[in-house]
């Protein structure tokens, strides 16, 4: 293990209270765009390797539970870095019922909508109601430590190594720019009646998972 990850995984690192905003920032960027990378993948496998579906409500390929996880996740479990199975277990449990209450949320306010239904996808052991699975659980897990351990080391470096105000400036903006497109596509497009993003990409030809 290198001196800069013992560093990591040892001291306790400081940082004003804007450059944590940047480092956040940062890490609601990354995770949502890899959530996005993720069930764009699995959603290939699940329905037998022969198209591509795009994934979540933006233009961007972002999906925002993956951003909101990914910051519990670090509130939650940076302080257990030291230990691998404390970070996995509270993230997963953390993740657990963040996805169940979602999903459950979104299915009760909007009468049968799902965002997601495990009742219907491969590899669903350990299903609850088509809102979390074992699979989920592991998974989350997983991706915890792949936070912690890989993604959130490297935005502190970033943090370090880069001016401060270049640094803020462009993880505030990249955060702003996915902000915007999720306000449209959430509270503009619906209170005026405007096409969205999956309105527009549909007209493409895009294909979007349906889950009943």
């Amino acid at each position: 293990m290198s001196k800069k990850y013992k560093d990591y995984i040892n001291e306790n690192h400081s940082f004003d209270k804007i450059t944590m905003l940047g480092i956040l920032c940062l890490v609601i960027v990354i995770s949502g765009v890899f959530g996005f990378l993720l069930e764009y993948v699995f959603y290939y496998f699940n329905f037998g390797m022969k198209s591509f579906y795009w994934r979540g409500g933006n233009f961007l390929p972002w999906i925002n539970i993956y951003a909101i996880g990914a910051v519990a996740i670090y509130f939650f479990t940076y302080k257990f870095r030291k230990s691998p199975l404390k970070v996995f277990l509270i993230s997963s449990i953390t993740c657990g019922v963040l996805e169940f209450f979602s999903g459950l949320g979104m299915y009760i306010i909007g009468d049968g909508f799902r965002c997601w239904n495990y009742n219907t996808e491969i590899l669903n052991f350990g299903n609850i109601g088509g809102f979390v699975c074992l699979r989920s659980f592991i998974g989350f897990g997983l991706c915890s430590l792949l936070l912690i351990y890989v993604i959130i080391p490297i935005c502190f470096y970033i943090a370090k190594n880069v001016n401060k105000n270049i640094f803020v400036t462009m993880s505030i903006a990249l955060c702003s720019i996915i902000f915007i497109d999720e306000f449209y596509n959430l509270v503009i497009a619906r209170l005026f009646r405007l096409p969205r993003a999956s309105d527009i990409y549909k007209s493409l030809g895009v294909k979007y998972v349906h889950f009943k």
